[in-house]
């Protein structure tokens, strides 16, 4: 399981013209689902995710975490995060999930997050999205599990 998470003024996935998720300040999370992953590993990335402290305190510093500050968070489904390009140039897939195996699992880790106390909204598996945000720092944090 991989995630790309950005700290965010406002994020926003519009697909076909139409607004299906939009926050203030929080995350941003592209996550890719990998062969051999489970709830297990999405439960403990949301853990890691909302605990992990890179949102600014009263001095700026990077002490606070997403539960701290009552932030919220987008998740997008990513495959992409798998692509291979070791060889040519054009980018292999064949390391992301299937999506029979990547949605569930998608769906768990939102599940966890709004679980865990974090306003959680998404894109839509499989479509094709856009994702607008406004990075705040720019803080971009690249996790595996």
């Amino acid at each position: 399981m991989r995630a790309v998470i950005q700290r965010v003024n406002y994020g926003r996935v519009t697909i076909d013209g139409r607004v299906n998720a939009d926050i203030g300040k929080g995350l941003v999370i592209l996550l890719g689902i990998g062969p051999g992953d489970d709830e297990a590993k999405s439960t403990a990335l949301a853990k890691k995710i909302v605990q992990l402290r890179i949102m600014e305190d009263a001095q700026g510093k990077m002490n606070l975490s997403l539960l701290d500050t009552g932030g919220e968070a987008i998740v997008v489904s990513q495959f992409t995060l798998f692509a291979d390009t070791r060889k040519g140039n054009r980018p292999s897939f064949v390391n992301a999930a299937p999506p029979d195996i990547a949605s569930p699992l998608v769906d768990h880790f939102v599940e966890q997050l709004k679980a865990l106390g974090i306003p959680t909204q998404t894109g839509e598996f499989g479509a094709h999205m856009m994702v607008s945000l406004e990075n705040d720092g720019p803080v971009t944090i690249w996790i595996e599990n």
